[in-house]
């Protein structure tokens, strides 16, 4: 029987809807999931979600009008995101099965899934019992064996309020008490019910692979691959956790931990001092790294500083030069966009794009002949790099480094053996900057940290580079692909890491992001991560940026920077 037989009535007027590139004809108030049981999701997985006019939305949203429908699975980022968001439920329902005061609180993306801390009446159980884990981990088993369906309601701000307060969940209240909305969404699975900020699986049968291992103080809840098998590499200390562990210690320690309390913040004024003690903390780690750099001053000739786009590498750059200054070190700055190849030995994507973010879209042998010249004191003519014309002009620059100076140079490719072959690894410091927040929305929602710097670079592409958001957005995922190959493989290369994160900058960033992000067209494929996007920022009260010091990495993206660029 046919959809549009099984529900229509004289009541429910007929609509088209473009189902995965199929016109369907129904009835207004079907849901996806009744569509797909006479249209099946294409593809042996199973739908995990349906993008409905530019829109995230769960499989069992009610079409009310003519549409576009398009469902993803755990092939597509959002179909990733649904099942994650689906396992983390699973998660908390199975630890509050096992012990009603146990809280798996979710912290950074690592080894292939969550690290979460496990929690006993607000206190952390550091580590966690091997027992305790062995009994959450059986429990979620049997809860996806049951095949438990997971409902998704609307309810009232006064109704989800009432319950998170009778189960003194303060993080979701904090967060429900600072924001303005009439209704949220909450979706329960056997007796849990918790806050969702996007779409869930319908049923836990869905989930077909997970895992939970003890890591350091906690655990890790790892999720599959893109064919459903579950990693088992061991998962080692690295200097990149070790930050992420510093920053959410120092979060906690101010008491912003959430986005809940950022908002209570912003809201009573104290985010005045959260500010300079935010600044403060970046001019403290920066100053440790020009010590660090100081201790081997007999030996450092070339201080390199990499980071993925949008770290504020440039900005950490001049301010770690400041300080080298104070300690009586001259740098010179050697920039690596003076040595991108000409536009035509550029290489080229699969669609016939141009690959600026390889490795050789660089003149990798004249940048390291250069690097090896000025080192042995030798004067160097280094290139101009026009980027209009795509090519190095006549003029060139002349550059020698004397007694007391130290070669600077920052890029996406700096922590690349390739870029220094030949040069001692003592005669470098190298310094891997990353916009690593620990602010989480709640206990158990993540802000994912790609996200802060996605929109750093929407709110600087709009204003000085005139870039729509939506340029962007359509450029983000091929930036995201040339991280992966090029600069995360070589992280913990590393001699020194920066956070560049400031816990208050999404309260700023909301200020300009929510206006460019609007700016996205409807119909534009970059609707639906435009949407999602917003949806994240109505979670903030927004702040304006004049308590924002003109020194702050903040200032590279939002303007009013005391550095020149």
């Amino acid at each position: 029987m046919s959809v549009s037989l099984a529900l229509g009535t004289a009541e429910r007027h007929p609509i088209d809807v473009a189902l995965n590139g199929q016109t369907v004809t129904t009835v207004a108030g079907v849901t996806v999931q009744q569509l797909l049981r006479d249209y099946p999701h294409p593809g042996k997985l199973p739908a995990l979600g349906a993008i409905v006019n530019g829109r995230l939305r769960s499989l069992d949203h009610a079409l009310v009008s003519n549409c576009r429908v398009d469902t993803v699975d755990y092939r597509q980022k959002d179909g990733v995101s649904a099942y994650r968001r689906t396992v983390t439920l699973i998660l908390c329902e199975a630890a509050r099965d096992i012990d009603p005061s146990f809280n798996p609180v979710v912290g950074q993306s690592l080894g292939g899934g969550y690290v979460f801390s496990l929690r006993q009446n607000g206190t952390a159980l550091a580590p966690v019992p091997p027992a305790i884990l062995k009994a959450i981990k059986k429990r979620m088993k049997e809860i996806t064996a049951e095949d438990r369906p997971v409902r998704v309601r609307k309810v009232s701000i006064e109704e989800a309020l009432e319950y998170f307060r009778s189960i003194d969940a303060r993080d979701k209240v904090k967060l429900l008490e600072t924001t303005r909305r009439a209704e949220v969404q909450w979706a329960t699975v056997g007796n849990y019910r918790d806050l969702v900020l996007g779409p869930v699986a319908t049923s836990t049968g869905v989930i077909r692979g997970f895992d939970l291992v003890p890591y350091s103080s906690g655990m890790i809840l790892r999720f599959p691959t893109a064919d459903y098998s579950v990693r088992q590499a061991v998962v080692t200390e690295t200097k990149l956790y070790e930050a992420y562990r510093e920053t959410r210690a120092w979060n906690e320690a101010v008491g912003i931990a959430n986005v809940g309390q950022l908002n209570e913040a912003v809201i009573t004024g104290k985010i005045s001092d959260i500010i300079k003690i935010a600044e403060g903390f970046h001019e403290r780690k920066i100053v440790a790294i020009a010590d660090e750099i100081k201790a081997k001053a007999d030996r450092v000739r070339l201080v390199l500083v990499a980071g993925p786009s949008s770290s504020g590498k440039t900005t950490f750059t001049k301010r770690l030069e400041v300080q080298l200054r104070v300690l009586g070190f001259r740098p010179v700055a050697l920039s690596m966009d003076n040595y991108y190849v000409n536009r035509e030995d550029t290489p080229k994507n699969p669609d016939g794009t141009y690959d600026f973010e390889c490795l050789e879209a660089l003149d990798i042998a004249h940048f390291n002949d250069q690097v090896h010249q000025l080192i042995r004191g030798e004067e160097v003519q280094t290139p101009i790099y026009s980027f209009p014309l795509g090519r190095r002009v006549e003029k060139t620059v002349p550059y020698r480094l004397t007694a007391g100076d130290v070669l600077i140079t920052e890029g996406i490719h700096c922590l690349n053996p390739k870029l220094t072959v030949g040069i001692e690894r003592e005669q470098t410091h190298r310094i891997y900057v990353s916009a690593l927040t620990q602010l989480s929305i709640d206990d158990h929602n993540r802000i994912f940290t790609a996200d802060v710097r996605l929109l750093r670079r929407i709110v600087r592409d709009r204003l000085f580079r005139n870039y729509s958001a939506e340029q962007t957005l359509r450029q983000w995922p091929s930036v995201r692909t040339g991280e992966n190959k090029y600069i995360f493989p070589f992280q913990e290369e590393a001699d020194s890491m920066f956070n560049s994160a400031l816990v208050y900058e999404p309260a700023v960033i909301r200020t300009y992001a929510e206006r460019f992000l609007l700016e996205v067209p409807l119909g534009s494929p970059e609707m639906a991560e435009a949407y999602r996007m917003l949806r994240f920022l109505h979670l903030l009260v927004p702040l304006f940026a004049e308590e924002v010091p003109q020194n702050s990495l903040l200032r590279e993206f939002i303007g009013g920077s005391a550095f020149r660029y």
